[in-house]
């Protein structure tokens, strides 16, 4: 019984990437006076040209663009219109008008032999 396990290597698992040996943690350098104040500046700097430019607007659209954006904004307006013109009580008999002149599935004879 013991010949079965002669051939296992023994102790523990070596896990892939480790080399067995714990990496040393680097420490994290601290941010100078120097670097805060350029930081600081940098970023008053920032804050003032923002207030000076004024964003230009560029529209980047064809003139086909823009006809079918007014076309669709009309279109969208009507459908709007025409939804408040009727009520809720106009459109639920409407809905039941289409629905009596409907034919029905069983109302229909069949047509030819059987």
């Amino acid at each position: 019984m013991s010949d079965l396990y002669d051939n296992v290597p023994g102790g523990s698992l070596k896990l892939k990437g480790s080399s067995g040996v714990p990496n040393k943690i680097k420490k994290k350098k601290k941010k100078t006076k120097k670097d805060k104040e350029k930081l600081k500046s940098y970023a008053k700097d920032l804050i003032n040209d923002d207030s000076t430019i004024n964003p230009i607007r560029v529209v980047t659209k064809t003139e086909a663009e823009l006809k079918f954006e007014e076309i669709q904004r009309k279109r969208l307006d009507e459908k709007v219109e025409k939804a408040a013109r009727k009520s809720h009580k106009e459109r639920v008999a409407e809905l039941n008008r289409k629905l009596e002149e409907m034919t029905e599935h069983y109302d229909i004879p069949k047509v030819g032999p059987g």
